[in-house]
């Protein structure tokens, strides 16, 4: 459409991209999207998980400022710039244990590949392990390892080949306990290793910590040591993407420091410089040393506006105490949502880490209630939240509010909701 006040048309935009709610923006406030009318909308969806400092921080914003006026792009082939290094060094801070060297690129779905590429260098082997329910970007080689929802795929195939898929440990999807889910899990991977893809020829195991599109479902700790167990039994590197739990949004620098798993290679994204487009991964000196020079890289990787953002986002994050928030805000809201669990059964699970959040709609026989997520979401949109859905039947609403949110923010956003809610049933 042609909005009448500023005249933009929307027409020229490829339908390729799908539009979620009928809005046009001028600005963002904090946990706050303001549109071209002056509506506020109370974002808790921060760009799927990107704006994890909220919109517009003012640090954020006065670092790149300060940057822009001294350099813009200097490409890293030609010249090392002081915002990629300290970058570097601030990451060592915050990475686990050993992941001490640093690839830098866009987009999370060109982390990823930088992960496959460097795990089929380091191991000479062809072949990766992925899981069922995940999403890992839509690039020919991101969207092979990507299964959480055909639309990703369908008319893009044959995509790569050499990629398997295992169970994640979705126990409420299963409809068993956690202890059962996880054995099943692991006896499906063990599986696979005897009889799809040899050991000798598998490179990786790539696995999201929480299942991001998948379903908002996090990885049992036992899960993900079995893991581990696994790939080191096999000398199988284990690849944990981070992408969109990463830089607090589980109210720790990263999901694997729920578990203390240390995987070989970590991919990060989205909330890494608080919505300016960077990506990387980080991985042992040992692995990235068996990567052959020239074989990856990138124009724009390591931006020098993109790494000043990074650099002042994990100095928010850091100093303004947002993980501790995270975890706080996180369970005042998944203590909101079971409660309204209790009147409202359709909604027949909540689960999560910190402030990434699912509440799964289902109906009395199990099946996904879709419709009545769906129209939540809507009538959320309607009074003034915004919400995603997720899952393979988009059934499951992901709350991921910026991690600057307050008690009120989560006070107000559960009483939308619960607005809402009765809205879509009625």
């Amino acid at each position: 459409m042609t909005h009448p006040l500023y005249r933009l048309d929307e027409t020229l935009l490829s339908p390729v991209w799908g539009r979620i709610f009928p809005l046009v923006v001028e600005r963002g406030e904090g946990t706050y999207l303001i549109d071209v009318e002056g509506r506020r909308y109370l974002d808790f969806t921060s760009g799927i998980g990107v704006t994890n400092t909220g919109h517009a921080h003012p640090r954020v914003v006065q670092a790149v400022q300060e940057q822009a006026a001294k350099l813009l792009h200097g490409q890293v082939n030609i010249a090392r710039h002081v915002p990629l290094l300290r970058l570097a060094e601030r990451l060592q801070e915050i990475t686990p244990p050993g992941l001490d060297q640093f690839f830098f690129s866009n987009s999370g779905a060109e982390a990823v590949e930088a992960s496959i590429k460097l795990a089929r260098h380091a191991t000479g082997r062809p072949n990766i392990i992925a899981f069922q329910g995940s999403f890992h970007g839509r690039t020919v080689g991101t969207m092979s390892l990507t299964s959480s929802k055909t639309v990703y795929r369908v008319g893009y195939q044959p995509l790569m080949a050499g990629v398997f898929f295992a169970p994640y440990p979705y126990a409420y999807r299963y409809g068993w306990d956690e202890e059962t889910t996880v054995d099943f899990a692991l006896k499906e991977l063990r599986f696979i290793l005897k009889t799809q893809t040899a050991p000798e020829e598998t490179a990786a195991i790539l696995v999201e910590p929480v299942l991001g599109e998948g379903g908002y479902v996090p990885a049992p700790r036992a899960f993900l040591e079995g893991l581990r167990e696994i790939a080191d039994h096999y000398g199988i590197l284990l690849i944990a993407d981070e992408v969109q739990t990463g830089f607090g949004r589980t109210g720790r620098w990263f999901a694997v420091e729920h578990s203390d798993l240390v995987p070989d290679i970590m991919v990060m994204a989205k909330g890494i410089a608080s919505g300016l487009p960077l990506s990387g991964i980080a991985a042992r000196p040992e692995l990235m040393a068996r990567w052959k020079v020239g074989t990856h890289g990138g124009t724009y990787g390591g931006n020098a506006v993109a790494a000043a953002a990074a650099i002042a986002t994990i100095d928010v994050i850091r100093e303004e105490h947002l993980l501790e928030n995270a975890r706080a805000r996180g369970a005042q809201l998944m203590a909101g949502l079971r409660e309204l669990q209790k009147e409202y059964p359709i909604i027949g699970d909540v689960r999560g880490l910190g402030l990434m959040v699912a509440s799964e709609f289902t109906h009395e026989d199990g099946t996904p209630a879709t419709e009545v997520a769906k129209a939540t979401a809507r009538a959320a949109f309607e009074r003034g939240l915004l919400l995603l859905t997720c899952g393979p039947w988009d059934n499951t609403i992901r709350w991921i509010p910026p991690l600057i949110v307050d008690e009120g923010h989560i006070e107000e956003a559960l009483n939308i909701f619960s607005q809402a809610l009765k809205a879509a049933i009625e």
